[in-house]
C-alpha cells in the first residue's frame, strides 16, 4: 500500500513465506513478520496478489469467517467440530487505495479480520501469488468495496465465492458513469495498464448514466471493451442490478426499476446489444435480479436492499450484495469463464 520497510519488500520479492499463529494465552507471540490477535491479523507486505492459507479450529467447536482490507468478504463462515481442524485458502488483492479508487489510501499492508459466531484461527500462511488469475471489476456504488456499514457492493462479497488462485481486483467506484469512469485519471487510465493477459474484466456501469445519450453510452462501452482486449484481458459485460421499484401489480416492469435513463435510453438493452455485436460474454444481472426481487415480493425484497435502514431501493445490504455476488458467480460458471473447481458453491 504506502511505502513499507525494505525488509518486507525484500521478503516478498524473494517469495518468502510469512507465517503467524494467534497469540498464546501468556501473551507470547511466535516469531515472524506478521502477527495475529484473537480477532485480526496484519501482514506488512507491499501491493500485489497474495495466497492465504488458514488452519481453522481448536479444542472447542468453532465457526470462523474472514474479511479483509475494506470490508471484503474473503472466506465464508466455516464450522469446525471440537478437537478438529480445517484448512482453507483464498487469494487476496492488496492495493492502494485499498477500497474505492477515489477513496483514502487505507492501512498499509494486508489486514484480515476474524468473524463468525465462534472464531478460532490455529495458523495462517501468506505467500506472494505467482499464478493467480485476477477478476477486475469496473463499476459503480452497487459493485464497489463500500467503506462503511450497512452498505455493501456485490463486488465486495464476490471474493468469498472464489478459491485460492482467483482474486478480485475491485476498481468499482461510487457515483461513476461510463462518462466519468473514462474521464477520471484515477479510474480507467490507472486500471487499464494493470490488466494482464488472461485477466477477466467485468464491467457494470449504468446507474449513473442518467443523462448519457445512446450513441455516447454505446461508444463508451465499446471503448472499454477495446481497451481491455488491447491489454490481453477478457471483457465481460454485466447489466446493472435492478432498483427495487414495484408496480402496483408486484412487477418491476418500469423504467426506474429497469434502468431506462432520463433520455429514454434502455441501458441494459444497449449493453446486451454491444455484447452481441462485439462477441463479449454477457452476465444479464438485470434479468437475474428482476426475477429474484419479483419472486421475493415488495416485503421480502426489503432485506436485499437498504429499505429498512435507509429507505434506499438502489443500494444493497450485506445480505443482498452476497446474494447478488452469488448470481455473478453463477454467471461466470455458466459462461465457463472460470472452472467449477475454482469457486465455492455451497
Amino acid at each position: 500500500m504506502r511505502r513499507v520497510r525494505t525488509a518486507a519488500l525484500l521478503a516478498a520479492a524473494l517469495g518468502a513465506t510469512l507465517t503467524a499463529t494467534p497469540a498464546h494465552a501468556d501473551g507470547g507471540r511466535p516469531p515472524g513478520i506478521a502477527h495475529c490477535t484473537a480477532t485480526a491479523c496484519h501482514f506488512d507486505v507491499p501491493p500485489g496478489s497474495y495466497d492465504v492459507t488458514v488452519r481453522l479450529g481448536g479444542a472447542a467447536a468453532s465457526s470462523t469467517s474472514i474479511t479483509g482490507e475494506t470490508r471484503r468478504a474473503l472466506l465464508p463462515e466455516t464450522a469446525v467440530p471440537a478437537g478438529e481442524h480445517r484448512t482453507r485458502g483464498f487469494t487476496v488483492d492488496v492495493r492502494t487505495p485499498e477500497g474505492e479508487p477515489t477513496g483514502p489510501d487505507g492501512t498499509p499492508g494486508l489486514d484480515l479480520t476474524l468473524g463468525g459466531s465462534a472464531p478460532a484461527l490455529a495458523g495462517i500462511r501468506v505467500t506472494p501469488a505467482r499464478n493467480a488469475r485476477r477478476i477486475f471489476l469496473i463499476g459503480d456504488s452497487t459493485v464497489c468495496d463500500q467503506p462503511a456499514a450497512p452498505y455493501s457492493g456485490w463486488g465486495q462479497q464476490l471474493p468469498q465465492y472464489l478459491r485460492k488462485g482467483l482474486s478480485v481486483a475491485n476498481y468499482a467506484d461510487s457515483g461513476e458513469s461510463t462518462v466519468t469512469y473514462l474521464a477520471d485519471p484515477r479510474l480507467w487510465t490507472t486500471v487499464q495498464p494493470l490488466i494482464r493477459p488472461g485477466d477477466l474484466v467485468l464491467v457494470q456501469l449504468a446507474h449513473n448514466d442518467k443523462t448519457t445519450d445512446e450513441a455516447t453510452y454505446r461508444a463508451n462501452l465499446e471503448t472499454l471493451v477495446a481497451g481491455i482486449r488491447d491489454q490481453g484481458g477478457e471483457p465481460v459485460l454485466v447489466t446493472p442490478i435492478v432498483r427495487r421499484w414495484f408496480n402496483a401489480d408486484g412487477t418491476l416492469d418500469n423504467g426506474t426499476a429497469l434502468l431506462v435513463n432520463g433520455l429514454g435510453v434502455d441501458l441494459p438493452a444497449v449493453i446486451r446489444s454491444v455484447a452481441a455485436a462485439e462477441h463479449v460474454p454477457l452476465i444479464d444481472l438485470t434479468a437475474k435480479t428482476k426475477q429474484l426481487v419479483e419472486s421475493l415480493g415488495p416485503e421480502g425484497s426489503k432485506a436485499i436492499y437498504l429499505y429498512n435502514e435507509k429507505r434506499d431501493n438502489t443500494h444493497t445490504s450485506v445480505h443482498g450484495a452476497t446474494v447478488y455476488a452469488g448470481l455473478v458467480r453463477d454467471g461466470l460458471l455458466a459462461l465457463r469463464l472460470v472452472p467449477e473447481g475454482a469457486v465455492r458453491v455451497g
